[in-house]
């Protein structure tokens, strides 16, 4: 038997025994990098792994097991069709990263604690915000509303686009019409919300504004038009909206004739308990109008601030108030109601049992309004808050409120910065103030249930 050359001994050896399988797996290892000495992966895992890749077009499950769902939902696309999702999932931990993934503000307080109720709303809210009349396809907001209507309660639309006028324009100038084409309402309508809200049967809360946000260097005041049809379309739906308990138009031009309109079809209105028309452009018609609906529904709470009411309008809302039995809260802050509507208020506040709260600051009221409202506080016992701020009550004026004061024990809140009264009456005013606001601290703790044991 031939014996090994000196020096191959080693060689030899390794020939005779071969190195161990884990000696050779790690040589493997080593010259191919893309073999791995990991398990091949459960069937299970396999079979879940296929079905989150096609959930799109074959989304099953409900038929897998619970502990099978929890991973396919921690795993699956927020990018999955909302067609595919909508009607199917439920679980709130795959909507919250639907909400997380795509807004940076995610605050579910505002929408009832629920996950899927906050998407589908603001899901709602961005397709119609976006919506261009005569441009985007109706579908886009039609295919929605069987896959939101169960979940959406309230609807914030704080920008309405105005159809592309560019053709237009330029059509007008090849006819020479001499028309300005700024006035063009016709032309200018928005997508008819009308179309939507009636098809939401839950829907409790419509927070409306006409306007553009971020229009650049193409700004035209039409832009923020709340037009006669717009108005129409809007109205009719109102009628058809049963549910609806808050309704809020606001910074939307809103004039006389189209408040008229929307009242008209809000009187009687079965749940409506909230009417905000604030920062619009509502004079003593609009508000003679308002004065109906007072009385002619369930309102709790109106917001008239910063319109053009006068004296009329003030009157005509003071011989609402007179006999009204709902309203709490009446905001006319920005007003112009001078002392003949400020006094009109006051002498209704005399007979009127339910209202707590009023606004009636930047009026231009004077001391013949304080006069009133002196007679207001003494007689009165219904009435928590009252803001006079930014008028010119004067020094006497101050004093006849520190009188009426003198034996009230319900107002909690009293606003007078600004009104002229003089920093000695304001500071004997807040003084009687913040006694009663702690009489009814106190009493709300005596009141309030025992905690158990």
């Amino acid at each position: 038997m031939q014996q090994p050359a000196p020096g191959d001994g080693g060689r030899a050896i390794s020939s005779l025994y071969p190195p161990p399988a884990s000696l050779a797996a790690e040589h493997r290892v080593i010259e191919d990098p893309e073999w791995s000495l990991a398990t091949v992966p459960h069937l299970t895992d396999l079979c879940l792994q296929h079905i989150i890749h096609n959930f799109g077009k074959n989304p099953v499950l409900n038929r897998l097991l619970p502990e099978h769902q929890r991973k396919v939902l921690d795993r699956l696309s927020t990018d999955v069709p909302l067609a595919v999702t909508a009607n199917l999932i439920r679980d709130e931990d795959y909507w919250k990263r639907c909400c997380t993934e795509r807004w940076q503000v995610c605050d579910i307080s505002n929408y009832g604690g629920s996950w899927k109720r906050m998407f589908m709303e603001r899901h709602l809210e961005n397709v119609v915000k976006r919506f261009i009349p005569n441009s985007t396809d109706p579908n886009q907001v039609l295919e929605l509303i069987p896959l939101c209507k169960d979940y959406v309660r309230k609807l914030e639309v704080d920008q309405f686009l105005p159809p592309l006028q560019v053709d237009q324009k330029e059509e007008m100038d090849d006819d020479d019409t001499g028309s300005d084409f700024g006035d063009d309402e016709v032309s200018m309508h928005h997508y008819d919300i009308g179309v939507l809200i009636t098809a939401l049967p839950h829907l409790e809360e419509l927070h409306l504004t006409y306007g553009m946000k971020d229009c650049g260097m193409n700004f035209e005041w039409n832009l923020f038009d709340f037009t006669h049809q717009d108005c129409c379309n809007l109205a009719v739906a109102l009628k058809k909206c049963h549910n609806l308990k808050v309704f809020k138009l606001t910074r939307s031009k809103v004039d006389d004739n189209q408040t008229r309109l929307l009242v008209r079809n809000l009187l009687d209105h079965p749940c409506l308990v909230e009417l905000n028309l604030s920062h619009n452009l509502i004079r003593d018609k609009g508000a003679q109008a308002v004065g109906k609906l007072i009385n002619c529904s369930r309102l709790e709470t109106l917001d008239l601030c910063n319109n053009q009411i006068h004296h009329e309008g003030a009157q005509a809302l003071a011989q609402a108030l007179a006999e009204n039995s709902t309203l709490t809260s009446l905001n006319l802050r920005l007003n112009c109601l001078e002392d003949k509507g400020g006094e009109a208020i006051g002498h209704a506040l005399l007979t009127n049992t339910t209202l707590k709260s009023i606004h009636l600051g930047s009026n231009n009221l004077s001391e013949p309004t304080a006069t009133v409202f002196s007679q207001v506080l003494a007689q009165n016992t219904t009435l928590t808050n009252i803001n006079f701020s930014c008028n010119h009550l004067g020094l006497d004026g101050g004093k006849q409120l520190l009188d009426g004061l003198a034996n009230n024990k319900t107002l909690t809140e009293f606003d007078l910065r600004l009104a002229e009264v003089g920093q000695e009456t304001e500071y004997l005013i807040h003084q009687i103030v913040w006694a009663n606001r702690e009489v009814a601290r106190l009493g709300s703790l005596q009141n309030a249930p025992a905690k158990p044991l």
